[in-house]
């Protein structure tokens, strides 16, 4: 597999559906599912019984897992989505730019 485009701590935003334009940090990545969980994004509603963890019971919000590829990385300049691309760094590692401004995401 690749280096990874979109990683933990990401600010993303959301190309396609539901919540197209909205922005959030990436919370989590499921790259065997090919799954990004983002903040404040995708929020899926759970209507819970009393338990006795929670007797209270109630509804219940929380971010649910969305398709990698209708997410792309904000752009440090613009803030709208971009491509990603790899450049080689001033030690020879690896740097992830933005394809649109050419701004360097990490490092």
């Amino acid at each position: 597999m690749g280096a990874a485009k979109i990683k933990k701590g990401d600010s993303v935003v959301v190309r396609s559906g539901k919540d197209k334009g909205r922005s959030g940090t990436v919370l989590q990545v499921l790259p065997k599912e090919g799954k990004v969980l983002v903040a404040g994004v995708n929020i899926a509603v759970r209507h819970r019984k009393p338990s006795q963890t929670n007797p209270q019971g109630g509804i219940d919000r929380r971010e649910a897992p969305m398709a990698i590829s209708k997410v792309g990385i904000a752009d440090p300049k613009t803030g709208k989505a971009t491509r990603v691309r790899f450049e080689a760094g001033k030690d020879g590692t690896k740097v992830r730019v933005a394809a649109k401004s050419g701004e360097k995401i990490d490092g």
